[in-house]
């Protein structure tokens, strides 16, 4: 048996998921990396917007949760990163170039950098405006794990001289998603957080739709919209559904929409957490098109590609029993291959396998966990 691992995380939030989809990845994620035995401590930057009421996971039972103010507020926990066996720096955490020259000096073990949002942070680094990671700092990481696969690893190892990218997709907590009981409330929904470039996609797929649909009955689920948006009188605004209540959401769905930010279409391989999340209740998707999506859920038979207000009709249209046997399909593909156990593993098998600064993690003859 192998050793447990102790390990740190500093991603942007676990403890709000209000207006961020990090928050769900990291629980559903180390939820499952604790249940392989392993110790974490997850350090947030306190920050104003993820407070309070914002705040709906305090007390996590999976691992240990703490807040600083700044990165001299880190001095506490300096002995504690110093002798983890792996520290974890995820994208969008506040100040995260600096983190990582401060942190580089702290730990001898495994250095890695998890990117919840990588083609967004290729087009940031291209740009010059990434605060949170530059060109000169990735070779420093001794491991890149990435949201995205395909050819972006071979991109952020060739171009940007990564020692290690390996793809650690989304996924989705088997135990806390599936199918709910409950009425049908609306025949398409989307949850997003507010973003310029889906905003095309929703207003062509799910609100022309319902425009031209008046019979049928629309959701959007998400902060940040703009006041402005002229919503039609059958789609429904949720301001936020917290993860608790996402499985309900999704099983009042006949179906659901996936849209993907014009970076990771560009880029490809890059799931959202909806496809998993959607598939595990049970609710059939209807997703825009990019590539490498066949690797993750196959179309027609797990997902239906949609490209205009016309073949979302069409999709609408179809009878209960195909719907069903898209939503079956797609819900054993995903239960097989992308819950968080599989990722905890592969998270473990990355960490294991990664030299770092210091001489690499080394399995413990009879130690529990593995």
């Amino acid at each position: 048996m192998s050793a447990p691992l102790d390990i740190v995380v500093l991603g942007l939030s676990l403890a709000s998921s209000w207006g961020n989809g990090h928050a769900t990845t990291y629980r559903a994620l180390l939820r499952a990396f604790a249940a392989r035995g392993h110790r974490i401590l997850f350090l947030e930057r306190d920050m104003p917007w993820y407070r309070g009421e914002r705040r709906d996971l305090a007390e996590p039972d999976f691992c240990e949760l703490a807040f600083y103010d700044g990165l001299a507020g880190l001095d506490r926990w300096r002995g504690r990163i110093a002798a983890a066996d792996a520290v974890i720096i995820g994208s969008y955490v506040p100040q995260g170039a600096e983190l990582a020259r401060l942190l580089r000096g702290w730990t001898s073990g495994v250095l890695a950098f998890y990117d919840i949002d990588t083609p967004v942070t290729l087009a940031r680094l291209q740009r010059g405006d990434c605060d949170y990671l530059s060109p000169a700092l990735i070779p420093d990481y001794d491991l890149y794990l990435s949201f995205t696969g395909g050819p972006t690893l071979r991109q952020l190892e060739e171009a940007y001289g990564a020692p290690r990218a390996r793809p650690l997709y989304c996924s989705v907590d088997a135990e806390a998603y599936a199918p709910v009981a409950t009425p049908r409330r609306w025949d398409l929904s989307y949850l997003g957080t507010y973003s310029d470039d889906r905003q095309p996609g929703l207003e062509r797929l799910l609100l022309q739709t319902a425009r031209q649909a008046p019979q049928l009955r629309f959701a959007v689920a998400g902060a940040q919209y703009p006041a402005e948006i002229a919503w039609p009188a059958n789609v429904e605004r949720l301001e936020h559904v917290p993860p608790a209540a996402h499985p309900e959401f999704y099983s009042a769905s006949r179906y659901t929409l996936n849209l993907t930010r014009a970076d990771m279409i560009a880029a490809g391989f890059s799931p959202s957490v909806r496809l998993f999340e959607a598939a595990a209740c049970g609710t059939p998707l209807l997703s825009d098109v990019w590539s490498g999506i066949e690797t993750i859920l196959s179309p027609p038979e797990e997902i239906r590609l949609v490209r205009s207000t016309a073949e979302v009709l069409q999709a609408l249209a179809q009878p209960e029993a195909e719907r069903q046997r898209q939503a079956d399909a797609a819900r054993r593909r995903v239960l097989a291959g992308h819950t968080a156990r599989h990722r905890a593993a592969e998270l473990e098998a990355a960490l294991r396998d990664c030299p770092a600064s210091a001489p690499p993690l080394q399995p413990a003859e009879g130690a529990p966990g593995g």
